[in-house]
């Protein structure tokens, strides 16, 4: 129990600001091992892209504060300028697969996989290629597999 407790003082006491093992320029914390914290994500999960990049200590060169900033600066006043040259996707419209009747956000997704008003949503009001008895019979299949006990040989 002590030791648990000199553990969670160790951590939580204050220290001296140490930077990222990485080099990244935010500060490090001792118990992500010296990253900050989109370092340790990046880590743990190579999925997630961190906000800012990191690389190993070896491959980044150190740059001054106001080199970062300015590089900050330019990413910020380029990304406005892409944004408004794309050209903005076009809107689809939600109909009725029947009627051609608009839904919006009412529409009823079938398990043939279109879309249906109100009036349509039930399978014998549209022509539904979903066969319900097969799915069925599938499910009571995987639900109650056969069991069937050993042949008695007599003797």
């Amino acid at each position: 129990m002590a030791q648990r407790e000199k553990e969670e003082a160790k951590l939580h006491a204050p220290e001296t600001l140490t930077l990222c093992v990485n080099n990244c320029g935010f500060p490090g914390n001792p118990a992500t091992n010296n990253m900050c914290q989109s370092c340790f994500q990046a880590s743990t999960i190579a999925a997630s892209p961190a906000p800012h990049s990191c690389s190993p200590r070896s491959a980044l060169p150190i740059r001054s504060p106001e080199r970062a900033a300015e590089e900050r600066a330019a990413r910020t006043s380029e990304a406005p300028a892409a944004a408004v040259s794309a050209p903005a996707p076009a809107r689809q419209v939600s109909r009725c697969f029947s009627c051609r009747k608009r839904v919006g956000l009412t529409g009823f997704r079938c398990r043939c996989g279109d879309l249906f008003c109100g009036e349509h949503r039930y399978s014998d009001r549209h022509d539904c290629s979903y066969d319900y008895k097969a799915a069925a019979r599938a499910a009571i299949a995987r639900a109650n597999p056969v069991v069937r006990a050993a042949k008695i040989v007599r003797v």
